[in-house]
């Protein structure tokens, strides 16, 4: 079973490597939706995977490093694209949830990007 707990963050960006004109070259900000999936076993007495409230106390350090931020200067995010955003979230909060499935990044209604690990790559 999977559970998935989202959090939205504020955050400015700019893409340093695309071709010179593009849009995202510029400074910009989004509202991204960064959605935390965990899957495991329920546990019989307690009838959950994990406690929400687990997932958002892990995620903390994580929202105050990037939310209200320049992600660019964020050690690790110097290129944020939503795939190094992902990425990056990732490597924050698997070695204290080792049940971490994937990583939903939405940086538009209609845009975004998922990531399950170093399998993925």
């Amino acid at each position: 079973m999977e559970i998935f707990k989202v959090f939205t963050i504020e955050a400015a960006h700019r893409l340093p490597y695309v071709p010179v004109g593009h849009k995202c070259g510029r400074l910009h900000g989004h509202t991204f939706q960064i959605e935390v999936h965990v899957q495991g076993p329920l546990d019989p007495k307690l009838g959950w995977i994990i406690d929400f409230a687990d997932i958002k106390a892990a995620f903390k350090p994580i929202e105050e490093k990037i939310d209200h931020h320049y992600l660019n200067e964020v050690e690790g995010l110097e290129n944020p694209t939503s795939e190094n955003v992902a990425r990056w979230v990732w490597q924050q909060l698997q070695p204290s949830m080792p049940s971490l499935s994937k990583i939903v990044i939405r940086e538009t209604c209609t845009s975004g990007c998922i990531y399950a690990g170093e399998s993925e790559a």
